[in-house]
């Protein structure tokens, strides 16, 4: 479904990725994983048209899309849940997953997605005129996946979904991973929290100041000693 080859990313003069090469095969949790300044939400970034590649190529599906505008990676199925939620602070839970949905005219589709997202989350049914910025960092976050769904993605990709949650929140969310990929949703996820991403995972890469050190499936990368002492201690 997708491929990254040889791709090197700059923020300026700094060399963020150099050269790394990541496939993610349809229906598969594929995960990064790494410190921070790892290169791992540029690498989102890059697939997404966040943040232009200067060489190497991204292929979704068969076609180029490197350096293709974000709005059209979207349209083209590929949905991204940013590190820190992202979601629209003053707009309400409605209006956020609205904006989910901004390529979508049928009213009716638009509804069977909403209705899709409150079975994930129903307590975002139960506050869809309460302001973004008011829910609690777990509560964003589910609005910030919602979001995601509008767009009824193939291919999700979710930015430290854990980050600053309460481990039963962490908990629900991963399972609702895992749920979300049963029903035939590709996933790519980055995610600090390296036990619990490469317990779900299919498989990982790790990735250390931009570059691929280690690849495999997660439970050889959970048993990998390397790993265990750089991440999972």
């Amino acid at each position: 479904m997708l491929q990254l080859n040889n791709v090197e990313t700059f923020y300026g003069g700094i060399q963020a990725l150099k050269g790394i090469d990541v496939s993610v095969e349809k229906g598969e949790i594929v995960t990064l994983i790494g410190s921070n300044g790892a290169g791992k939400s540029t690498t989102l970034k890059s697939i997404s048209g966040l943040t232009k590649v200067k060489t190497g190529n991204i292929v979704y599906k068969g076609s180029d899309i490197t350096n293709k505008p974000a709005h059209e990676t979207t349209l083209l199925g590929i949905a991204h849940v940013p590190e820190g939620r992202r979601i629209f602070p003053r707009l309400s839970v409605k209006e956020n997953l609205l904006m989910g949905a901004f390529s979508v005219k049928s009213r009716q589709v638009i509804e069977e997605r909403m209705e899709r997202a409150f079975h994930y989350f129903p307590k975002l049914k139960d506050r869809l005129e309460q302001k973004g910025g008011t829910m609690s960092g777990g509560e964003q976050q589910m609005l910030a996946i919602g979001r995601a769904l509008m767009m009824s993605p193939d291919l999700l990709m979710l930015d430290e979904p854990s980050m600053g949650l309460a481990p039963i929140i962490v908990e629900q969310i991963f399972e609702i991973i895992k749920e979300l990929n049963g029903e035939g949703i590709t996933i790519l996820l980055v995610e600090q929290n390296a036990y619990q991403a490469l317990q779900v995972a299919d498989r990982g890469y790790v990735i250390q100041t931009g570059e691929i050190k280690l690849k495999g499936n997660g439970h050889d990368l959970i048993t990998n000693d390397e790993v265990r002492e750089a991440y999972l201690a």
